[in-house]
């Protein structure tokens, strides 16, 4: 699973990392929503890789966003 968050759409509600918190988070700068370091691919901050254990709840986060800005591919 990948997902994308775009960014410069976020609106900065929270649900995504109250959601999955282990996955998202609120970047300190900006205060979008980002992947966790550990999850990035290629050290992007809107794109990461999650573990297994974390998939239902990124795809509960993608589908909880009211601006639906979280992709997700399989």
């Amino acid at each position: 699973m990948i997902v994308t968050i775009d960014r410069s759409t976020c609106i900065s509600c929270g649900s995504c990392w109250d959601t999955c918190p282990g996955f998202f988070e609120q970047n300190p700068d900006d205060t979008f929503s980002q992947v966790i370091e550990k999850f990035r691919l290629d050290g992007k901050i809107g794109e990461g890789q999650p573990p297994a254990d974390f998939e239902p709840c990124t795809q509960d986060a993608a589908d909880l966003c009211p601006v639906q800005i979280i992709r997700i591919e399989i």
